[in-house]
């Protein structure tokens, strides 16, 4: 019944790259939990993917994974939707061998629809992905994430209602992209009205399997424009761990600025000395 911290990716002072390596890394250090990258296509094979659940199990590290980058369950050629659901499809197989308990994506782009139009095709297609694992035996959830960007599909109401009306499906809470996303969200009270919207619309489960990105981040009025280290941008992460503590939420605090695991334990060694 805590919150855990850890890294997206393997650390940058693992002795290795490979995901076994980020893991024992990510206990040497004091972390938690680790986001397996699938960002640039899942090129893990089921063997590897059984090693990596082998280390995370004896060292006791909880994993997640990312989809790939090149999604859009918007997709107006089919072909290129069927590609977006299967890549979906591959992380969740493979993340499962790993025994990863999340699936992490960013699921669409508008491309000028309507946004309610883009809601239906997103649910639908995220409905079909759910019950093919389920089918398989696999149970792993399906995270959309809050995005940075108005062209993205994935605003808070958008990806809390997805979670809600799916079984298998719930929230990745980007606080840093859904600061960038209109330069707003930025203090304690708006945090606390964010998670306090989690709870409303999922109950208590939503904060007690909370999955959250955290980083700096640096925007203009279009939104994100990229990854900061948090000392150098203006995401007030202090008072966000404050408002997470006292929602008493508890899951997952997975770290993407580019220095990875200083700031993941900066982020650790705040919310433990918080009170």
């Amino acid at each position: 019944m805590v919150l855990l911290f850890g890294t997206a990716g393997t650390p940058h002072t693992s002795q290795a790259l490979t995901t076994q390596a980020g893991i024992e890394r990510i206990r040497e250090l004091g972390l938690d939990c680790l986001e397996v990258q699938f960002v640039q296509g899942v090129k893990m094979g089921e063997r590897t993917a059984l090693q990596v659940a082998e280390v995370a199990r004896r060292l006791g590290v909880r994993l997640s994974c990312h989809a790939p980058y090149f999604i859009n369950l918007n997709a107006h050629e089919p072909d290129k939707l069927s590609a977006s659901e299967a890549r979906i499809l591959q992380s969740a197989r493979i993340g499962a061998l790993c025994g990863a308990e999340s699936v992490v994506a960013h699921t669409a782009f508008y491309l000028g629809d309507p946004p309610q139009m883009v809601y239906q095709r997103v649910k639908g297609s995220l409905e079909k992905i759910v019950a093919t694992l389920r089918r398989e035996g696999n149970p792993i959830l399906i995270r959309p994430e809050v995005m940075g960007k108005d062209t993205q599909f994935g605003t808070l109401e958008e990806v809390l209602s997805l979670s809600a009306e799916i079984e298998g499906v719930l929230p990745t809470l980007d606080f840093s992209h859904w600061h960038a996303r209109h330069g707003k969200n930025n203090t304690y009270e708006e945090f606390l009205l964010i998670l306090k919207q989690v709870e409303s619309r999922l109950g208590r489960r939503g904060l007690e399997k909370i999955h959250i990105h955290l980083s700096g981040i640096e925007y203009s009025q279009a939104g994100e424009r990229k990854h900061l280290n948090l000392k150098e941008a203006d995401l007030r992460y202090r008072e966000l761990l404050q408002a997470i503590k006292d929602s008493k939420a508890i899951g997952t605090i997975i770290c993407e600025s580019p220095n990875l695991e200083e700031d993941a334990l900066l982020l650790q060694q705040i919310y433990s000395s918080l009170p």
